[in-house]
């Protein structure tokens, strides 16, 4: 069984750098998606915290891109697409886009999912930094500038915020 979530951050990583790219050549684009990159990291961590959640995830799948996509309007058939190679798009997860989405754009509820996740079973071999996640600095800022954005972003964020502040509310622990 498939107890890696590296095909689901990777989509979904993907997916929301394509829906909201950054400005400003190869360094913004590379520190736009260390942004989601980190906060897909952590709300997929949130979402399937044991090794059984993330291999249940690896066996029936995280559902795919389709229903953000018509959410966000954008149009699921770009060049990669057309030449077959769309299948990333089957390893979206909504539930985790949409928690990625609150984190980037509110510091307060990321800072709440790094901490919620440190220590769980994610986490126990070895610490990871999360910085740019909860502490831009402005050249991060900049390059995440539609990625950062909470109008822009609100379609998406609010699809799960509930939930997610569910999970991350008093008294609510990860099982590790």
């Amino acid at each position: 069984m498939l107890a890696d979530l590296s095909p689901l951050i990777a989509a979904t990583t993907q997916w929301l750098t394509r829906s909201y790219p950054a400005c400003g050549g190869a360094l913004a684009a590379a520190l736009g998606e260390a942004q989601a990159r980190q906060a897909v990291t952590v709300a997929a961590w949130l979402r399937y915290p044991t090794p059984t959640d993330a291999a249940l995830v690896g066996m029936a799948g995280p559902g795919g891109s389709a229903g953000l996509d018509w959410i966000t309007g954008a149009d699921a058939t770009g060049p990669d697409d057309d030449a077959g190679d769309g299948a990333w798009r089957t390893w979206v997860d909504e539930i985790v886009a949409s928690w990625a989405a609150c984190l980037l754009t509110d510091g307060e509820l990321a800072r709440l999912a790094v901490g919620a996740i440190a220590g769980g079973g994610h986490t126990a071999h070895s610490p990871i930094d999360f910085r740019r996640l909860v502490s831009p600095d402005a050249h991060d800022r900049r390059a995440a500038a539609l990625l950062r954005h909470p109008d822009l972003l609100a379609p998406v964020a609010t699809l799960h915020r509930t939930a997610l502040e569910e999970r991350l509310g008093p008294g609510q622990a990860l099982i590790a």
